[in-house]
């Protein structure tokens, strides 16, 4: 179950780093116009979709893919210590077998993740930004920082322009 669990990590976060260079801004900031939760992290994700999707491809989901193989190594171990078989045979079977079948559990559901990612990249980049909204405001853990709309009280104020107005006469 844990090898499994560890491929479906690196699967997720592959979907996720895919989904975010393939999405477009502009549904979100109609999102963010209407108060949905977590459209202000999705734009925050799509404006920096080079690095999001770095850390997600590169670094989770190729960690993922290195641990899941040696946790199938051990399972394997496990599995021949178990069943008292010491031949050459069974070991090599047992062993290229599971290898395979982990191998190709990879590789397809990264494929089939990839597919739906660009299909549906909107979509996923919104369920992610609605995590980190609800990693933000329930938990207090600030996964980046989303600047707040600026106010227009400020720079260019009347009192501003009025001024400089009246040092130039």
């Amino acid at each position: 179950m844990i090898v499994f669990f560890l491929v479906l990590v690196g699967i997720l976060f592959d979907m996720m780093g895919i989904a975010s260079a393939a999405a477009q801004e502009k549904p979100y900031h109609a999102m963010a116009a209407e108060r949905v939760k977590g459209a202000r992290h999705a734009i925050h994700i799509v404006r920096n979709a080079d690095r999001f999707s770095s850390i997600c491809n590169d670094v989770v989901g190729d960690v993922a893919g290195i641990i899941s193989g040696a946790a199938s190594t051990l399972v394997v171990i496990k599995f021949l210590a178990s069943i008292d078989q010491n031949g050459a045979v069974v070991t090599t079977v047992v062993t290229v077998g599971f290898t395979a079948f982990v191998s190709a559990l990879t590789v397809g559901g990264k494929a089939m993740g990839k597919s739906m990612a660009i299909h549906y990249s909107n979509r996923i980049v919104l369920i992610v930004g609605k995590c980190f909204y609800f990693l933000e405001e329930r938990l207090k853990i600030r996964i980046f920082q989303v600047r707040k709309a600026k106010s227009g009280n400020g720079r260019r104020g009347k009192t501003h322009a009025a001024g400089k107005r009246e040092s130039t006469r």
